[in-house]
């Protein structure tokens, strides 16, 4: 990622990868610089907001799903937008 310190894909996997690891807080960190650089990166937003609410800080989760509600429908993404719609009705009240 130094050669191509924007490259969405590299952070993407990272972030991924992080989680995975039980590194919450980097992923996060992660998956925050990428939606700077690349913030029509839908999978992100879900990705986010999943780890968010796995966490318990719903009210930041729900924010993350709503965003990407909106980035997804803006760009026509309506899959994507589809499975964060129904994320977002997942999470506790």
């Amino acid at each position: 990622m130094r050669e191509q310190p924007a490259d969405a894909f590299a952070h993407y996997g990272l972030a991924l990868e992080y989680a995975k690891a039980g590194r919450a807080e980097d992923a996060l960190a992660l998956f925050q610089k990428l939606l700077g650089f690349s913030p029509d990166y839908t999978a992100a937003y879900y990705q986010a907001g999943a780890l968010l609410g796995k966490l318990g800080r719903v009210d930041e989760a729900r924010a993350m799903f709503q965003r990407g509600i909106e980035v997804a429908g803006r760009n026509g993404d309506f899959h994507t937008k589809s499975e964060l719609e129904q994320a977002l009705h997942e999470l506790p009240a």
